[in-house]
């Protein structure tokens, strides 16, 4: 008689799981099959969890809390240290979020409600 061969146990992943076993494979550098397997993952899964976020089918529902990195750059400084001058500046400033599957880029001024507006489209 052979030896029965064990199923591995599937487990499940919440959407807020597998988006950011996503989002980890979208930063620069990273490898989908290493972060398969530190999760414990087939990585052709990962794959196609990949294609579910690009479509956006891996949303987080409303009134749940979602971390988006945010990277501030140098830019501000250099505006501060230019406002001291009369004159008006022709740019009033540069917004550049990198949310991994998309970005937005802003320049001049930015009315607020637009902008959350359009980070949410993204994010959701």
């Amino acid at each position: 008689m052979g030896m029965a061969q064990s199923v591995p146990k599937r487990r499940f992943r919440s959407k807020q799981e597998r988006r950011g076993i996503v989002e980890e494979t979208l930063k620069p550098g990273a490898s989908v099959s290493q972060i398969a397997r530190a999760h414990d993952i087939n990585a052709n899964q990962v794959f196609a969890w990949r294609k579910l976020y690009r479509e956006g089918r891996l949303e987080i529902p409303q009134g749940s809390s979602a971390l988006v990195p945010v990277k501030i750059a140098e830019t501000v400084e250099k505006l501060r240290a230019r406002s001291h001058h009369v004159r008006k500046p022709s740019r009033v400033g540069v917004i550049d979020i990198d949310l991994g599957h998309a970005r937005i880029h802003i320049e001049g001024a930015a009315d607020p409600d637009c902008v959350r507006a359009a980070v949410e489209g993204l994010i959701r």
